[in-house]
């Protein structure tokens, strides 16, 4: 992947070049940090002229490796004020790879809103005018685009929250098959992509020509044994099986699962929510439901499902963890046809379950509507896609959400809604959400993982292993891959310069490819320090410092000083 699209939105030039040498060891997470540091002004409005807009391929999306083709989007983001980077599946990042393209970047800002698509193939790049996208829900945007360009293109689109400039937007893709609605969920990306007046990109790779890899004998050995130790590792069967709702349970017992606006961390319907209740209805209704499905084409683990209603028709996929907690357990909502339906109106209009779900608490515990009214969320979504004045409040997060309503119990940080896991007893994801780039996002460094060696409501290393975690999870972004392969690298962890050398020819050892990662978050660091974010102020919301979280009643008690020792902290010779 050698070449870069960039796109001016103002002229409607676009350009395609060779990638320019410094940043041939950078792709996906650190290609953005390190583009974004370099070419642009960090101080600069979120939504204005000189932010961009990158879509940006790992480093192995090219390659027929297991989870790899995921692709990421980054920019400044609306919520945090810093560099946002999202990691998502689908189809689209491997067909732009194929295509050989390191990264798509879009540019200042139209002259004109108008819904315009770009379309990216062999030798043909082009901006067209499609007037009646305009405002259209993503699935409704998903069908179009495939009845015009054929079925196999890549989609990467947004919703009518997005093309509204709603911080809360996402960047939405799709499976192959288009059963399976994927998005670019934290930072509001979707409104920095609707802010370039681009509905969606189109990627057709029938006519591509790919890159071949330096040894592909060496490539396909490497890559064949990571699928055999993930499908040998037991966590790749619980997760086959049920998906990322399998950790619903452990969350509820740990105490850690967000409820009535993280006001206790277990849920008494936390049953009717887990990954075995999820995926025995599943089984039960049949039709178009279905679990064990991957989100990206080949891959071993396949998490994925589509929640199908009592007659077996499909409402949604996937239903996640993150969606279940926020815009379940934390809204007080125990069924999962019903969030499985408000998970369906965010996928459409465009919005993050997870700042969506937060905003509700917010406005549920200040009273404009009760918790468990499922009915009442709906309409409020509804509401951001039509762009009504309380849709908009929601649709723009927890933060503004709190503001406006005088609610200062808001479970953000950096501006952006706490993800599915309380803080005050999984402490160490607390370090993560205050101390990382991306503010506070659980796939940035989860400690959850490693509860059975570490108390989680202790204070000892808390702050060691979260910076492991992160410097982990910034290389994992920036090669293209899931989360979930890591067992892999922990069992192994030489694979990494093996695959990255058979790719590419290097000549990198395991220590200079964990260099990678700390580069990542040192770029992704000082361009939120330039961008004027005062990291070391940063701190967990005051609630959650005096508020005692049952049913443990434990406080978050690390102090900001501690937390900020973490770029301190002592490397250890394996992150994995």
């Amino acid at each position: 992947m050698k070449k870069i699209l960039k796109v001016n939105m103002r002229t409607g030039a676009i350009l395609e070049e060779e990638c320019p040498g410094k940043y041939e060891y950078f792709g996906g997470r650190s290609f953005i940090a390190n583009y974004l540091l370099s070419e642009m002004n960090p101080a600069s409005n979120a939504l204005g002229r000189e932010n961009r807009f990158i879509i940006s391929c790992g480093l192995l999306a090219d390659t027929r490796l297991t989870t790899a083709g995921r692709f990421s989007v980054g920019g400044k983001s609306p919520l945090t004020g810093g560099v946002k980077e999202c990691n998502v599946g689908g189809d689209a990042g491997k067909k732009l790879a194929r295509l050989g393209y390191k990264a798509v970047i879009l540019e200042d800002l139209p002259e004109k809103r108008e819904p315009k698509v770009l379309i990216i193939r062999q030798g043909d790049c082009r901006l067209e005018i499609i007037p009646n996208l305009l405002n259209k829900e993503v699935s409704e945007t998903s069908r179009i685009l495939r009845e015009k360009y054929g079925k196999g293109i890549g989609i990467i689109c947004i919703g009518p929250a997005g093309e509204l400039g709603m911080a809360a937007a996402v960047v939405a893709t799709f499976n192959q098959e288009g059963t399976q609605l994927r998005v670019a969920a934290r930072g509001g990306l979707g409104a920095v992509m609707g802010s370039k007046g681009i509905k969606a990109v189109v990627v057709d790779d029938a006519e591509a020509v790919p890159e071949k890899a330096y040894d592909p004998e060496a490539l396909s050995l490497a890559s064949k044994e990571v699928a055999k130790i993930l499908l040998e590792d037991p966590k790749t069967d619980n997760r086959h099986n049920y998906g990322t709702a399998g950790v619903m349970a452990l969350c509820n017992s740990l105490g850690i699962l967000p409820t009535r606006n993280f006001s206790q961390g277990q849920f008494e319907k936390a049953d009717s929510l887990s990954g075995e209740f999820l995926a025995q209805v599943v089984d039960q209704r049949g039709g178009e439901g279905k679990r064990g499905l991957p989100c990206i084409k080949g891959c071993v683990i396949q998490c994925s499902n589509v929640f199908a209603d009592p007659e077996g028709r499909a409402v949604v996929g996937s239903l996640q963890y993150e969606t279940l907690a926020l815009l379940g357990s934390n809204c007080g909502i125990g069924s999962l046809d019903e969030i499985a339906r408000l998970n369906n109106l965010c996928n459409q209009v465009g919005v993050d379950t997870i700042e969506t779900g937060a905003a509700l608490g917010v406005a549920m515990e200040s009273g404009l509507l009760s918790f468990g009214d499922a009915k009442g969320a709906e309409e409020i979504i509804r509401q951001i896609g039509r762009g009504d004045i309380f849709g908009r409040v929601i649709g723009n997060g927890a933060v503004v959400t709190g503001q406006v309503l005088n609610n200062y119990r808001v479970p953000a940080i950096h501006g952006q809604a706490i993800p599915a896991y309380d803080p005050r007893s999984l402490k160490g994801i607390g370090v993560t959400y205050v101390t990382s780039p991306m503010g506070a996002d659980h796939t940035a460094g989860n400690t959850l993982e490693t509860v059975k060696n570490l108390p989680p409501r202790g204070r000892e290393k808390q702050v060691e292993t979260s910076y492991r975690l992160q410097i982990r999870a910034a290389l994992l972004d920036s090669l293209g891959v899931c989360l979930f392969i890591r067992p892999a690298f922990v069992k192994n962890p030489e694979l990494m310069p093996r695959l990255l050398n058979a790719r590419y020819g290097w000549k990198l050892t395991y220590p200079e490819v964990q260099r990678m990662g700390i580069a990542c978050l040192e770029a992704e660091k000082r361009f939120n320090s330039l961008s004027g974010r005062d990291e070391t102020h940063c701190d967990v919301p005051e609630f959650m410092r005096f508020e005692p979280l049952p049913p443990h009643n434990t406080v978050f008690d690390i102090t900001r000083e501690e937390m900020y020792e973490v770029w301190n902290s002592e490397i250890e010779e394996n992150i994995f």
